[in-house]
């Protein structure tokens, strides 16, 4: 499973957050991975080696202001892929992180309007970090993070 829809939410002070908003990104980039992923481990526990992957961002390993629930979100991704890993309900699946850095794509956009896209690597340019995860090279992994653009 990789689970990479997100949405960023509002650049704006927590004190300011509108609350829908955050109740959205929650939904999005938490809520629905998390529950996607207890419903198909049964599923992936059939498998010989499968994995789950979940995006993060350099905002879910440090939180930053004016990020909100987008930062939130991804630290407590970052922490619900640990302690899948760390549980190991299911020997034969693994969970993992990755972030995709800087990306040429409509969210980034948003969250940088002034940024000069042609100088951001493109989803197609990242992709071999995804299918390391998710492929058998990278069976020793399990509960890590990783970058994409490393």
């Amino acid at each position: 499973i990789l689970h990479n829809a997100g949405i960023l939410g509002e650049r704006t002070e927590l004190a300011h957050y509108p609350v829908d908003v955050w109740d959205d990104v929650m939904a999005v980039n938490l809520r629905a991975p998390f529950i996607l992923t207890q419903e198909l481990l049964p599923l992936l526990a059939k498998s010989e080696h499968a994995s789950v992957v979940f995006a993060s961002s350099g905002v879910g390993r440090e939180a930053r202001e004016r990020w909100g629930a987008y930062s939130v979100s991804k630290i407590a991704i970052e922490a619900v892929n640990q302690i899948f890993a760390k549980e190991n309900v299911y020997p034969n699946v693994r969970f993992n992180c990755i972030n995709p850095g800087a990306t040429r794509t409509a969210m980034r956009a948003k969250a940088y309007p002034e940024e000069d896209p042609k100088t951001l690597a493109t989803p197609e340019s990242i992709m071999p970090a995804y299918l390391y995860l998710m492929g058998d090279d990278s069976l020793h992994l399990n509960g890590q993070s990783i970058d994409a653009q490393d």
